[in-house]
């Protein structure tokens, strides 16, 4: 989920709600604040925490929140961690420590200690493109053990890596691309965490579904009709958090301005988003 601001650049608590019931509504099971698409590295812990608290409020126990705790120091993230708990957290999203490129040793002995130390259940988050790092799947397999890391976030783009673990382990994956949902799936994972489905919870939830229900040539029909929103928001040169508000904003959605160092998305682009969202919708 985004983290929606006012115009002035302050936490928007209660669009916050109200994107989290739309959310809900929509077809999400599962609501992930804080990450990446969350704009983390610009909200502060105060902020994070709040967050967590004003959609828990809103959603009440109908779906698990995860919280995204992730940094680069092992000590800071414990900390976010444990404020994700008290503030109402069910579970958190780690991203593996950056910028420093811990070998393979100290990237399990990071997730170890966040897992020991919080209480909470625990989502691994393979994401080599922003983080330098990959958690590689011989370090995966190992993770898998620690009875509180339950799942992973992949983006690992690392197609036989992930078969690898998902075959060997109980680990509970989600794809962490919008274009790998379906055939992430198909293979066993659990779902998707996802950036598109800010704006269309229904057509993911929709793939999903039709997959379950043993009809999977229409979950290949949605899937690849989501193809031009995706590569849109995900595949187009600027990041998800600016597509997605931009798409939102368009559609009258608390959104608002993304943090410095990101910059807004131009009208062109604004516009481009929400013609294809409404040719997705109008199709489905």
């Amino acid at each position: 989920m985004i983290t929606p601001f006012t115009d002035a650049g302050t936490l928007d608590l209660e669009g916050a709600r109200r994107l989290a019931e739309r959310l809900v509504a929509g077809g999400c099971d599962g609501l992930v604040l804080n990450g990446t698409t969350g704009e983390s590295p610009t909200t502060t812990d105060a902020e994070k925490a709040r967050l967590v608290s004003a959609v828990r409020e809103a959603v009440g126990d109908r779906v698990p929140l995860v919280a995204g705790v992730g940094t680069a120091d092992t000590r800071h993230t414990i900390e976010q961690a444990l404020a994700a708990g008290k503030a109402g957290a069910d579970g958190v999203l780690v991203v593996t420590p950056y910028y420093s490129r811990p070998p393979q040793e100290a990237v399990e002995a990071h997730f170890r200690q966040v897992a020991d130390a919080s209480g909470l259940p625990l989502m691994l988050y393979d994401i080599p493109g922003r983080t330098g790092t990959r958690i590689e799947p011989d370090t995966m397999l190992r993770l898998a053990e620690h009875p509180r890391i339950v799942a992973v976030k992949d983006c690992s783009y690392d197609f036989l890596g992930t078969q690898k673990v998902l075959a060997r382990t109980e680990l509970a994956y989600y794809a962490g691309c919008d274009e790998h949902v379906l055939a992430l799936y198909a293979v066993g994972a659990a779902g998707c965490v996802s950036t598109v489905a800010n704006a269309v919870p229904g057509t993911f939830a929709a793939v999903l579904d039709a997959f379950d229900a043993g009809d999977t040539a229409h979950a290949s029909r949605l899937q690849l009709r989501a193809t031009a929103l995706i590569e849109a928001m995900t595949g187009a040169g600027l990041p998800g958090t600016v597509t997605a508000k931009a798409l939102l904003s368009e559609l009258g959605l608390p959104a608002g301005p993304v943090r410095p160092p990101l910059l807004p998305a131009g009208r062109e682009t604004a516009g481009g988003l929400r013609a294809l969202y409404e040719e997705l919708v109008s199709g489905s």
